[in-house]
């Protein structure tokens, strides 16, 4: 890795020119990298980058999944949890079929295992495209979230079906109950394992004198450790950092300073920018050694496009067919159950199927199916075309889908969900509830204080106006502590607010809290 350090870097810059392009024209990131890497791939002179695809997974992937866990609202993924966890498993297994089925119908050379492990490869959408891409369109929070959430477990069937289909390919043998009892331990020993390390690390946070330095540096090691540990006792690491990210994320302002908060939030920033940049630049550039491994098992060119464009369509017929799906199956469980919104609205479910850009995962996945079976070092039955239809079905689906997605959702002009409180109105509570709470607090905390200094008196009266102030108040150390003290009370407020009011979106009150942690360092350093 060491003599790619210097490609590395112009690498870097060539992510921060696209994304400023991206910035200017309108366009998803992911989707001009990954153009990009096509281009430079193909230059005369470029290192021929050889990265063990079980590094990529192991040190691109926790990373980008426990990042979007921390920024994704457990109290949201909840409220719509039948259509995240249908997506993320029930959906991803049918999309599996739907491919293993197809191709081995369709492709010579394909067995139905073999069409198995290609489903598992590309079924699952990628996290990063569809979030990109939603960033320069409004779309309801349910969507959002509905993507996001699937999103964030739908690796880890995906890997759960690689998984099997590579024993079943090696070995020739698939044997169901172990297969069943591998999956039970891949999952529940995966969420085990992240909430255990989870409440380890918060424990830490809590009890230990750490700093700023030290809880930036153990936030961006959880991820690794969660994975590594989970995926070592065969359990499934994705389920581990996405489970431990959740319920890290759900305690975050018990267990770290305001300080802490503000430079973690802008450090994981910064590493996640430049991960997914190297990912989608990476994609392009393996290309090259895609079509030479096809060339030398002696597969045309236009033969295996036609094979990716036919498992493309498959996948998003199948997505599509499975996102109205769902509208019969809410309408009828809400006969029985209590549903979050059993009214049918037939253009919810086409932008949900329409969003089903795959990723870096797919193609790490499929990088990682070795050179020769296991039992006989025979080579590996149609390798080189796998990959291919896999570079394809990214290719098409980030492009074609990627491009579209933000035009098909102006034309068809959402209704406007009645799921959270309008923004405005949700601001004005928060600040009166805040207000109310904090002078309740300082007149029963306080009383002396507050009637022997002029300070805090003065402090209490910009509070029942706004939570920030923007006037400059020289404020006495002894009073600065009660300052800071109220502040904390502030943060379990919303904390509660949160957990009371489901129709109160958490966006809003992530951003009261960060108003607060920079409202303390402010007055920490005056």
């Amino acid at each position: 890795m060491v003599e790619y350090f210097s490609f590395f870097i112009l690498l870097s810059v060539i992510i921060m020119g696209i994304v400023m392009l991206s910035n200017k024209i309108k366009v998803a990131y992911p989707i001009l990298l990954l153009i990009a890497g096509l281009g430079v791939g193909f230059l005369p002179n470029t290192p021929n980058i050889k990265i063990d695809p079980h590094l990529i997974l192991t040190f691109f992937l926790p990373p980008l999944l426990y990042e979007a866990a921390l920024a994704n609202s457990w109290k949201e993924i909840w409220r719509w949890r039948r259509i995240i966890f249908s997506f993320a498993f029930i959906v991803v297994f049918l999309t599996a079929i739907s491919v293993a089925l197809f191709v081995n119908h369709y492709i010579p050379g394909f067995s139905l295992a073999l069409g198995f492990l290609l489903g598992g490869i590309v079924s699952p959408p990628d996290a990063v495209s569809a979030g990109a891409i939603l960033k320069f369109v409004k779309v309801p929070k349910r969507i959002a979230t509905i993507l996001e959430g699937e999103s964030l477990f739908n690796d880890a069937s995906s890997l759960i079906i690689f998984s099997f289909s590579m024993t079943a390919v090696s070995t020739g043998k698939f044997i169901w109950l172990d297969a069943a009892g591998s999956f039970a331990w891949m999952i529940f020993g995966g969420i085990g394992i992240g909430l255990v390390i989870a409440f380890v690390v918060m424990q830490i946070h809590k009890l230990l004198p750490t700093n700023e330095d030290i809880d930036t540096t153990l936030s961006l090691l959880t991820p690794y450790i969660m994975y590594i540990i989970a995926e070592e006792v065969h359990a499934s690491g994705v389920m581990a950092v996405v489970c431990g990210g959740l319920y890290l994320a759900y305690h975050n302002i018990h267990i770290l300073s305001s300080s802490s908060r503000i430079r973690g939030i802008n450090v994981w920033h910064s590493f996640t920018f430049l991960l997914n940049g190297l990912v989608f630049l990476l994609i392009g550039l393996k290309l090259p050694d895609i079509v030479e491994g096809l060339e030398k098992d002696g597969v045309s060119l236009y033969e295996a496009s036609i094979y990716g464009l036919l498992v493309t369509t498959v996948l998003i017929v199948v997505r599509l067919l499975a996102s109205y799906g769902t509208i019969i199956v809410t309408k009828v469980m809400s006969n029985f159950i209590t549903v979050a919104d059993p009214k049918i609205n037939l253009k919810v479910p086409f932008i949900i199927g329409w969003s089903g850009m795959r990723g870096v995962v797919s193609l790490a996945i499929a990088l990682s199916i070795p050179l020769t079976l296991e039992d006989n070092g025979a080579p590996f039955p149609n390798r080189s075309l796998i990959l291919y239809i896999t570079f394809v079905t990214i290719f098409v689906t980030l492009v074609f889908q990627g491009l579209t997605l933000p035009f098909i959702i102006k034309k068809l002009k959402l209704p406007k969900f009645n799921d959270h409180f309008p923004e405005h109105e949700t601001e004005r509570f928060i600040l009166r509830k805040l207000a109310k709470s904090s002078i309740d607090y300082l007149t029963t905390n306080y009383k002396e204080e507050m009637k022997n200094s002029f300070e805090l008196r003065a402090v209490v009266s910009r509070w029942e106006q706004r939570l920030v102030t923007e006037e400059e108040l020289k404020i006495p150390d002894h009073i600065k502590e009660i300052y800071i003290d109220v502040l904390c009370k502030k943060r379990n407020i919303l904390f509660e607010i949160n957990n009371k009011y489901p129709k109160i979106n958490e966006d809003i009150i992530r951003k009261f809290i960060h108003r607060i942690d920079l409202e303390e360092e402010r007055i920490r350093h005056e």
